[in-house]
């Protein structure tokens, strides 16, 4: 339920990513591993509504009552994200950067995949051309099926290096 502008940016940083780690293919163990300490949304919204609730029930407990109101808005707005998929620190927490866990996995893929852990990504040829094939692959579920993770945004490279 992101805008599709922040849908968009997001898609162009990872395709910007793997286009670099094409040309700079011994920085790509460096970069998986950043993806792997990389925070998704779900545990970004996780850990702000779990810091907001114990300040929350802190200031409650040493200011008065009417600090309640903290945690159970954060309460309200968790129910919310559980029942419908959004809330509202959603588009916020979007615009700063967070990505969705398969967004994160969907650059890991085309990175491994440029590094030569599946077969079918070109280990020759022009680094844009190996970058958009590693992109391809990793949109891929197991049965050939394009997910959507990523909307079609290919363009020429144009940013020398990652975000």
């Amino acid at each position: 339920m992101t805008d599709a502008e922040i849908n968009a940016a997001i898609d162009r940083k990872i395709e910007r990513n793997v286009l670099f780690y094409a040309d700079h293919l011994d920085e790509i163990p460096q970069r998986l591993r950043e993806l792997d300490a990389e925070w998704d949304l779900e545990r970004a919204l996780q850990a702000n509504a779990a810091t907001i609730t114990v300040l929350g029930s802190l200031l409650t407990l040493t200011r008065g009552a009417r600090y309640m109101l903290l945690p159970a808005v954060v309460g309200g707005f968790l129910l919310q994200h559980a029942t419908q998929g959004w809330c509202p620190p959603l588009p916020i927490m979007r615009r700063l950067g967070f990505r969705t866990s398969r967004e994160i996995e969907v650059e890991r893929n085309a990175l491994k995949a440029l590094r030569g852990d599946y077969g079918d990504v070109p280990k020759d040829g022009e680094a844009s051309a190996r970058a958009r094939a590693a992109l391809k692959a990793a949109q891929m579920d197991s049965v050939g099926h394009s997910p959507g993770a990523i909307r079609s945004t290919v363009s020429p490279p144009t940013v020398p290096h990652p975000v």
